[in-house]
């Protein structure tokens, strides 16, 4: 983005419409990072259980239970009193849910929400958790005054804020936290101690010393029936659940996948240990997941974000067949993931650098112009590289893009939402509602039948025009020009050889924060800065 330019936050459903999508992102991360845990954060309420159950099977590390209370105070009146439930309802539900369908093994329990003392620590242990987060009083320990302004850059303290003026007011040290901190867990002791516990691990899950205190009788509350919190499964003498000890602290696993093949090629192995150049054929099919991702991860540990690149380092994968989904995530600079087929959901997501290709195999007897050739939510939180397609790309391509150079011949719809930038060229239709809430990048769009275009665009920000500058000609024909010599389009082609005429069919696509740039503007005020 650039400064002063308010960002929009895609809705959840953009990347996560099902547990089907949640599983396919967890899958990603345990991709990218196999030793690295995933934790999904579940808000306390009515029938978490059955989605915990779900997160579960999706092969989550982690399930962090949160409770309605806590937090900063800079959310909305309304959210604060009314929004959630209180962490004991939604913990003691999934720990119960998780026993009685024999998942509970397989996750760690995580609770947070207004977690203050050792008492809530023992009360979060007994129902079920193995970890406690705390959050506001931490935030206190260190200084937090609790001022609700979090959002506006003006703390008083110099908690949340960029204002130097205001940071150098900020009264907090590293012992007062720890300080809390070791008060806490003397708590904890005294009360295992009273008890005659010597590890709060034994207490876990251990419901059935709960009891009523009959000295508390609330009148609101009176007729309450809170017995699901006590009558919790018996858990005395099955302890496997309890993941405190380190072997049962390791990461899920994806299982054998694609990447580790590739990986064990010592042609492929020697190219990343020492920055060379390699190509190498393969044959995937679309129970291959996140192809790539685990690559990245490899070349990201030993060489950083771009320094297989600079080295001279180039991977050139070539696949054949039908790619599962996540195709490309987390590419890096120096990577060429190329595909002769297809591709399905969430290709490039994440992308870094470096460039994928997607093309059908010379022997097809379709139009690829006018056939789908990946799938939804292509390049997803894109931050780098390019990606050239002979074939139409799904629904919601390109949402939250914001440096990646892609060249697709049509889409779905909702195309380039939240877009922040880089450079998207469609040489075919799109749907509908396309640029809504695009902040930044620019894109072309090919309009062959009169009148088209403008039926598709949510113009509630960007502006759309014809193509005005010789740089932004030069741009487009560039872009053009690249996904030619990387798929062979015969569309991209028939654009280039009629190029007079062509380009006066092309809309563009800007935003007010590239109103003033040399591809937008003959009276640019600055370059443009989405191009390479």
């Amino acid at each position: 983005s650039k400064p002063g330019v308010t960002l929009i936050p895609p809705p959840p459903h953009h990347d996560i419409y099902s547990i089907e999508d949640l599983a396919q992102l967890i899958y990603d991360l345990h991709q990218i990072n196999p030793a690295a845990k995933v934790s999904v954060k579940l808000v306390a309420g009515s029938g978490i259980g059955t989605i915990a159950a779900g997160v579960a099977k999706a092969n989550a590390d982690v399930i962090q239970v949160s409770g309605h209370d806590g937090g900063t105070g800079a959310s909305p009146l309304s959210s604060i009193k009314h929004a959630g439930a209180p962490w004991e309802l939604g913990l003691s539900e999934v720990h119960r849910t998780l026993l009685e369908s024999e998942l509970r093994s397989r996750v760690l329990l995580r609770v947070d929400g207004g977690l203050k003392t050792g008492w809530d620590v023992m009360m979060g242990a007994l129902m079920g958790a193995e970890e406690f987060g705390f959050g506001t009083i931490a935030m206190i320990a260190e200084g937090c005054i609790m001022a609700r302004i979090c959002h506006t850059n003006n703390c008083p303290v110099g908690v949340t804020t960029q204002k130097e003026a205001l940071r150098k007011k900020f009264p907090g040290t590293p012992e007062a936290v720890v300080n809390y901190f070791e008060f806490v867990a003397q708590e904890v002791r005294s009360i295992l101690a009273h008890l005659g516990y010597e590890k709060i691990e034994d207490l876990m899950g251990r419901a059935d010393i709960l009891q009523y205190r009959t000295d508390a009788k609330p009148t609101k509350t009176t007729h309450l029936d809170l017995s699901f919190m006590t009558d919790l499964p018996d858990v005395k003498t099955n302890r496997d659940w309890v993941h405190l000890d380190e072997d049962n602290r390791v990461a899920n696993s994806n299982g054998p996948v694609l990447d580790d093949d590739l990986l064990k090629d010592a042609k492929v192995a020697a190219a990343i240990e020492k920055g060379t150049k390699v190509k190498h054929e393969v044959n995937i099919v679309n129970t291959d997941r996140s192809v790539g991702g685990r690559i990245a991860g490899v070349i990201a540990k030993k060489w950083g974000n771009a320094k297989f690149a600079e080295a001279g380092g180039e991977l050139h994968m070539v696949f054949k067949g039908s790619a599962g989904q996540s195709f490309g995530a987390f590419t890096l600079p120096g990577m060429k993931m190329e595909v002769i087929g297809e591709v399905n959901d969430y290709v490039g997501k994440g992308m870094h650098g470096g460039e994928i290709i997607i093309r059908p195999a010379e022997d097809s007897k379709f139009d690829p112009s006018a056939n789908t050739i990946l799938g939804n939510t292509a390049l997803y939180g894109s931050t780098g590289g390019s990606l050239f397609a002979a074939g139409r790309a799904g629904e919601r391509f390109c949402v939250r893009n914001s440096r990646c150079e892609t060249v697709v011949e049509g889409s779905g719809d909702h195309a380039l939402e939240y877009m922040t930038g880089g450079v998207v060229v469609m040489l075919g239709p799109t749907g509908r509602n396309v640029g809504a809430g695009m902040t930044g990048g620019i894109a072309y769009l090919l309009e062959e039948e009169e009148g088209y275009v403008a039926k598709r665009m949510n113009t509630e920000i960007v502006s759309v025009q014809r193509i005005k500058t010789k740089e932004g000609e030069a741009q487009l024909k560039g872009l053009i020009e690249r996904h030619v010599a990387a798929t062979g389009s015969k569309k991209g082609q028939s654009v280039l050889d009629d190029w007079e005429t062509s380009k006066g069919k092309f809309w563009q696509l800007v935003p007010p924060a590239e109103a003033k740039t040399a591809v937008a503007s003959e009276k640019a005020a600055e370059p443009a800065a989405v191009s390479k």
